[in-house]
């Protein structure tokens, strides 16, 4: 499990939250936090969750040190619903194309909305093979761009994405 994060500690910890059922059942054994220069209380939220927290290289660092064949890239604040991990390993079992989360019934907003306000690539989240991200994160250097434009599958499972930040 990979996550991708800057300054948002309390969405770091609301998505931290969401996994501990699957860390419980052994299918996340390790989730690395690629840090893009926080100032918050991002490293404190990772360290005591037990995260890998990665200060430098983004998420090609994340890539390089992860052990598992597949990875899950998460949004911090994104919330996987219930029943994402039979989604997970059925497709694991069965593809070797990356895939995305069905969003939520209650997280779900209309097409154009999305579009008109900057659909994020991970806003869905992304499992792809580790092999595959590697060789897409040499020229997308951030998970967002890793993610852009990218063929995938749609999971049964669902997820719940995070609020868009507002700017200031």
């Amino acid at each position: 499990m990979l996550i991708e994060t800057r300054n948002d500690e309390e969405g770091l910890a609301r998505t931290l939250a969401s996994l501990i059922s699957a860390a419980v059942e052994g299918v996340v054994r390790e989730v690395i936090v690629c840090d893009r220069g926080s100032t918050d209380g991002t490293h404190r939220v990772a360290d005591q969750a037990g995260c890998h927290f990665l200060a430098d290289g983004g998420v090609r660092a994340g890539i390089r040190q992860a052990k598992a064949e597949w990875l899950i890239l998460l949004e911090p604040g994104a919330r996987l619903a219930d029943g994402w991990i039979d989604a997970v390993e059925e497709h694991i079992a069965r593809s070797t194309m990356a895939a995305r989360f069905s969003r939520s019934r209650a997280a779900r907003t209309p097409f154009l909305s999305r579009v008109f306000s900057g659909n994020r690539a991970l806003a869905e989240g992304l499992v792809i093979s580790k092999r595959q991200a590697s060789a897409l994160s040499k020229a997308a250097g951030h998970a967002e761009g890793l993610a852009r434009g990218l063929a995938t599958k749609r999971l049964g499972g669902e997820i719940l994405p995070p609020t868009p930040k507002k700017k200031a």
